[in-house]
């Protein structure tokens, strides 16, 4: 038997919300949607992402700081245009992040808190 990848989960306060911002930056459809639950995948196949409300949800802290919530995963976005992908991230919602760890990759939060990068192709 093996394993395949289908789907990266983000817990969130919103499952509406922030599948509309990955939506609008991704271009990518919603296949499936339930109460506090949304299912987006790649038009053109592979892994889909999927976000769940949470009560509970507090966003993590990027850099880590000891005692606060640490980040579990990012996701790494490739762009052609790095200043482009930026100004349309944080026009959809997005923020950058104060500290950038190098000059090819932008560190930016979505609109619950998750950090994620961009970086030219």
């Amino acid at each position: 038997m093996s394993f395949a990848l289908a789907t990266v989960v983000l817990d969130c306060p919103d499952a509406d919300a922030l599948a509309a911002f990955y939506g609008s930056l991704l271009d990518w459809p919603v296949t499936a949607r339930e109460e506090g639950w949304v299912l987006m995948r790649d038009p053109r196949s592979g892994v889909g992402l999927a976000f769940q409300s949470e009560r509970w949800y507090e966003p993590p802290v990027w850099p880590e700081e000891p005692g606060r919530p640490h980040k579990m995963l990012h996701l790494d976005l490739r762009v052609p245009d790095l200043a482009e992908a930026v100004r349309q991230a944080v026009a959809a919602g997005a923020r950058e992040a104060a500290q950038q760890p190098q000059e090819d990759v932008r560190v930016l939060f979505d609109p619950a808190g998750h950090p994620f990068c961009v970086f030219r192709e």
